[in-house]
């Protein structure tokens, strides 16, 4: 029997995920909220075709929106569903607590709300992993790198050691 291509985390199946997210930003906390979608985006999120590498959240009139993430039209579906529009704003699901936390420390210089990974939880729902992140500079990265560098190198030193 052949392998799933889906990928489990810790938190469920990975629909989309924004790698650059760690590398382009300090990521201090991480949200979880559900997403408002339309069946035939579903679809589309378990076929595994869409991309949150631009996207991010903003608060509009008290509530959380998920702009510019990608989900493309599901073509069997395309006859019958509202859903041309790929970029549309999705709304995100969080309690009023939450939204206002996020909107306070979103207002402080350099922070932003990115999505971390599109996800499926255990009952099936689809779950967005936002990251309040500050954003790098070049040395920030470079030395983000240059840790990331020495710590397998280390890691690898001492397995040879040991072994």
């Amino acid at each position: 029997m052949a392998k799933s291509s889906k990928k489990k985390g810790p938190l469920g199946t990975i629909a989309a995920q924004n790698r650059k997210a760690r590398h382009d930003y300090f990521i201090e906390d991480t949200f979880e909220a559900g997403i408002m979608l339309m069946g035939s985006e579903v679809k589309s999120l378990r076929r595994g075709s869409s991309s949150i590498g631009e996207a991010y959240a903003q608060e509009k009139e008290g509530e959380l929106y998920l702009l510019n993430a990608y989900i493309p039209e599901y073509a069997p579906a395309a006859a019958h569903t509202g859903h041309e529009d790929p970029r549309r704003p999705r709304k995100l699901l969080l309690h009023k607590r939450e939204i206002a936390k996020l909107k306070m420390s979103t207002a402080r210089e350099g922070y932003t709300l990115v999505p971390l990974s599109i996800f499926f939880n255990d009952r099936g729902m689809a779950k967005v992993e936002l990251g309040l992140g500050k954003g790098k500079n070049k040395g920030d990265k470079r030395q983000t790198s240059k840790d990331r560098d020495w710590k397998r190198d280390k890691a690898r030193l001492m397995s040879n050691k040991n072994g």
